[in-house]
């Protein structure tokens, strides 16, 4: 058993080191991607159909274990399938790197104060008035393909035309308003619904769709509710509600001041799903 030890500590090298903290890395990566998704009850489920074949294969069990056999070399295509959107924001975020597009930085400290103080004060009255708002800031992820599904604009950013946008009646009011670094890039859009099934019944389309892009992308998504006018913010699948201007505010700022190719300007709190519409 000395020996063995011994042998194994005279082989260890460095290469061996970094080949175990990368791959550590890639698991405890991949652990938190599939947290709290669909992919994690695949994973229990997959957890249990690999502990019945071993088992079929101890036990002799024949048949069992070559249907299992089968059933793993088909669900390798299948899983592609059924599971085709988490694989591609999987790779969304791998691709998400500090050599990116940083959208923010051609903004200088005055205009987005300024812009950031517009955007609050529209974002305030449609609240006051019950007007319901979807702004979508696109970070890194380009969103050129649901800026596609409205009418470009690429307006200058102003309380005015937040809330002509989003006037009641008007023609582009019912989508989502696409925001690029200091422009309005387009309004009127389409973005896909989200796919998580234990959000509240209370939510509408609009709470959905905005968590649906982040789901989709790095994007910061602010939602007014027509029904109450709450104010809440959707990134990374998740949507924190209830938040007030000054919060809003709050969160603009480290968007444009500190943003850092989707790693800062992060908002904390876990997922809350209110009863309140």
């Amino acid at each position: 058993m000395s020996n063995f030890y011994s042998n194994l500590l005279t082989g260890f090298g460095i290469n061996d080191a970094i080949d175990i903290l990368i791959t550590a890395f890639i698991i405890y990566k991949l652990l938190g991607f599939i947290q709290e998704t669909r992919a994690q009850q695949l994973v229990k489920g997959l957890g249990v159909v690999i502990l019945v074949y071993f088992l079929s294969d101890v036990l002799d069990l024949h048949v069992l274990n070559w249907i299992l056999r089968g059933a793993f070399t088909i669900g390798a295509f299948a899983l592609v399938v059924v599971f085709q959107p988490e694989l591609r924001r999987a790779l969304e975020h791998v691709g998400r790197t500090s050599f990116g597009i940083n959208r923010f930085s051609k903004v200088d400290k005055d205009q987005a104060k300024y812009i950031v103080d517009e955007i609050t004060e529209a974002v305030g009255h449609g609240s006051e008035t019950r007007t319901g708002m979807l702004i979508v800031f696109e970070r890194q992820t380009t969103l050129e393909d649901i800026a596609e599904t409205g009418t470009k604009i690429d307006a200058e950013i102003s309380a005015e035309m937040l809330g002509n946008i989003f006037y009641e009646g008007a023609p582009l009011h019912d989508g989502a308003c696409l925001i690029r670094a200091d422009r309005i890039y387009a309004a009127g859009c389409v973005l896909p619904l989200t796919s998580n099934r234990n959000l509240h019944k209370s939510l509408g389309t609009r709470h959905r769709a905005g968590i649906g892009i982040t789901e989709n992308s790095d994007a910061l998504v602010l939602v007014v509710s027509e029904e109450t006018g709450i104010i809440s913010i959707a990134e990374d699948g998740r949507l924190r509600r209830y938040l007030d201007t000054k919060e809003v505010e709050k969160q603009l700022l480290n968007l444009y001041f500190t943003e850092d190719h989707g790693k800062n300007g992060r908002f904390g709190g876990h997922h809350k799903n209110q009863k309140k519409g």
